[in-house]
């Protein structure tokens, strides 16, 4: 669920050795299983939260399983659970779903993966992948934290998504659980180590405050789409700044300006 600022070295590339381009492959799978297993079990959550919401037990596995991305699933049953209109909806899962378009330019250089299993793997990109994946110093130790941290959240999530939809009619007003927060919360969890810079710190502060001061006003999913332009605005607004500096600059050193 989130992007390094510095980016991992492969095997082949030049500067790379002794300690620090070697990884143990215990020591990748245990911290992929981590990540799996702990994200996994969420989708606990969202089974309770779509069966709350009045999609059928065949609608809510089918998401986990084709659709495969729990802040996307989250916003369509949560704005259909607040009566947002569905193309609002689902446009505003879409448009999260995008990130994962663009982990997928990285990680394809990263992983080289053989071209008949690309289409496999474009399944697994996602946030918590990305987040085990990036980080490591080698090729190799990159395809076992992919591989491991996919498989084992790929199966966990739908197996408990099924099980939290079939339970959700014991568990009775799903809302009084606030289920619905698990998944975010391990979102915002794994996306805040990776804001270093203060553009990203300013551009995820912008587009929350926008989703908070949005929603009493707009309808169901709208916020989130709203939400996207927190990125022109703060990339805009940092142009502008250096355009500034530069033109200080260049008035402070034009030839025979007054002082």
């Amino acid at each position: 669920m989130a992007e390094q600022t510095a980016p991992p070295q492969c095997p082949a590339a030049p500067g790379v050795q002794g300690p620090a381009a070697e990884k143990p492959d215990a020591a990748v799978v245990r911290d992929a299983l981590g990540v799996g297993v702990a994200v996994g079990l969420s989708g606990f959550a969202f089974g309770v939260t779509s069966a709350g919401s009045g999609l059928t037990l065949l609608q809510t596995c089918a998401l986990s399983l084709l659709v495969f991305t729990g802040a996307s699933q989250f916003a369509l049953v949560g704005a259909l659970a607040a009566g947002g209109n569905p193309y609002t909806a689902a446009a505003g899962a879409f448009f999260l779903g995008i990130r994962n378009a663009f982990y997928g330019l990285r990680l394809s250089q990263l992983l080289a993966l053989p071209r008949v299993l690309r289409p496999l793997a474009a399944q697994w990109v996602i946030d918590e992948t990305t987040a085990v994946t990036l980080p490591q110093p080698t090729r190799r130790a990159a395809r076992i934290g992919f591989t491991v941290t996919g498989l084992t959240l790929y199966t966990l999530w739908n197996l408990t998504t099924l099980i939290g939809a079939l339970g959700a009619e014991a568990l009775g007003d799903t809302d009084a659980w606030g289920l619905d927060a698990a998944s975010p919360a391990v979102f915002l969890a794994l996306l805040a180590p990776m804001l270093k810079s203060t553009t990203e710190r300013v551009t995820a502060g912008l587009a929350v405050l926008l989703v908070l001061g949005l929603l009493p006003v707009l309808p169901a999913g709208a916020p989130v789409l709203v939400s996207a332009l927190a990125a022109p605005v703060v990339l805009f607004l940092k142009g502008r700044g250096r355009s500034a500096s530069s033109e200080d600059v260049t008035g402070d050193t034009t030839p025979g300006e007054g002082r």
